[in-house]
Parts: C-alpha cells; sequence; structure tokens
C-alpha cells in the first residue's frame, strides 16, 4: 500500500517531469487574490470562493485569445 494518496498529472505540452505547483490563492490584510503563472496577482477578492470564480472568468477569458492553447 502506497502513503502517497496525491498524484501529479502531466499537463499537455509541459514535460514529463511535473514542475512545482502551489496554490494560486492568498490571503493578505482579510482579502482574497490569486497569481498566474505569469505572475499576475488578481484582487483583492472578499473570500477565496470569490476569488477561485475571479480565476474561472480569468481562464476562460484566456481560453478565448487566439493562440492560447493551454490552461494558465
Amino acid at each position: 500500500m502506497s502513503l502517497d494518496t496525491h498524484k501529479s498529472e502531466v499537463r499537455g505540452g509541459e514535460p514529463e517531469e511535473v514542475p512545482f505547483r502551489s496554490n494560486r490563492f492568498f490571503c493578505v490584510g482579510h482579502k482574497w487574490y490569486f497569481s498566474t503563472r505569469e505572475g499576475f496577482d488578481s484582487g483583492p477578492y472578499a473570500d477565496r470562493e470569490r476569488a477561485r470564480v475571479g480565476l474561472d472568468r480569468f481562464l476562460h477569458i484566456v481560453s478565448l485569445l487566439p493562440g492560447t492553447s493551454r490552461v494558465h
């Protein structure tokens, strides 16, 4: 029986070795933000759930851009 219950998956277009991934959400002074791979931080949001909705919207918009074939 394996103790490793978290399995990392390779994303499309990435090398076999999975890069370190941290949580995109963070809290500063009771306000929530999310980060993108490009180093963009978005916020503040009133709570983590609103930050998650903001990230979902951001990812949707990015997916509509020409030449964008991967999730950020």
